[in-house]
């Protein structure tokens, strides 16, 4: 594996020598990694292939919908219910246990979504989700129109359903995830280039919004999927691959991708195992720290 590190806490989160495996190839555009922990498969999207597929070690690669409404990210719920943000509908959706869909977000204030792109769920299950306007874009979504006039986040109430804006100043809002004590939410901004921080209420709305960080680096990419590890450790994508932040804000060094890193996911049984979807390929490498339980 080819890293470049920039604080020695790199070599305690991430180690150094490790190989960076190419697990799979020729798709169109890899996006919404997730490891389900209970059949120890990973999902993941094809965005222009309008397809979501899914990996496992004794089966490889098989179609866990097509088409897919050209869906992005993916997260699972309490329940273990896969919830996904659906690009060509503009919908946030979640798969029952019986195999139908719950859609769960489609409009705000009588007016369709732009195209939901990434989520996360809370412990107490409230859904937060960004929503940018690729999919409105041709090859990534549908060419369409815009009916909102800006790019927000939003919360999906936990008991209600009820929806909610929750910020709305953003270029283009993608990746997004909590705190390991949920008090902070963490949101990138791909056309601006920066991580926000948010400080989260009682009540699930949050404030502040002050940037964090600003991944730099050489090579193509930029923010997009993000996550944090069980010790605190935030992941974002970024120039050259996968940027590794201590939770101070330091960037400890880079996870050297060979093509455009837009997502990523902690696997395997032990969580050591960082499978990230790069373009036309999905990759692997193993870490010492390991990523939080989601399913």
């Amino acid at each position: 594996m080819s890293v470049e590190i920039r604080d020695e806490r790199f070599k305690q989160v991430v180690g150094e020598g490790r190989e960076l495996e190419q697990v799979a190839t020729d798709f169109i555009f890899t996006e919404g990694a997730m490891w389900n922990g209970s059949t120890r498969e990973l999902v993941f999207s094809d965005i222009p292939g309008d397809v979501t597929r899914k990996w496992s070690a004794e089966g490889g690669i098989s179609v866990l919908r097509q088409p897919s409404s050209k869906t992005n990210g993916n997260y699972y719920d309490l329940e273990g219910r896969l919830i996904s943000c659906e690009h060509a509908t503009s919908r946030v959706v979640r798969e029952e246990a019986d195999g139908t869909f719950s859609v769960l977000a489609t409009h705000y204030e009588g007016k369709e979504l732009n195209s939901p792109n990434d989520v996360v769920v809370k412990s107490d299950g409230a859904i937060y989700f960004t929503d940018p306007t690729y999919g409105r874009m041709d090859v990534f979504g549908l060419l369409r129109e815009q009916d909102l006039d800006f790019q927000g986040v939003y919360r999906i109430d936990p008991n209600s359903g009820d929806l909610s804006l929750l910020a709305n100043d953003f270029q283009q809002p993608n990746g997004l995830t909590f705190s390991l004590d949920e008090q902070q939410l963490f949101v990138n901004d791909t056309d601006a280039g920066h991580i926000r921080v948010f400080e989260v209420a009682e009540d699930g709305s949050i404030s502040g919004g002050d940037v964090w960080a600003v991944p730099k680096g050489a090579g193509d990419g930029g923010c997009d999927g993000m996550k944090i590890d069980s010790e605190g450790n935030l992941y974002c994508t970024g120039p050259g691959g996968l940027h590794v932040y201590a939770s101070d804000a330091t960037c400890l060094g880079v996870i050297q991708v060979p093509e455009v890193a837009a997502n990523f996911t902690w696997g395997d049984d032990d969580l050591q195992t960082v499978y990230i979807t790069a373009s036309t390929s999905l990759y692997r490498t193993r870490v010492n720290i390991p990523g939080r339980k989601i399913s």
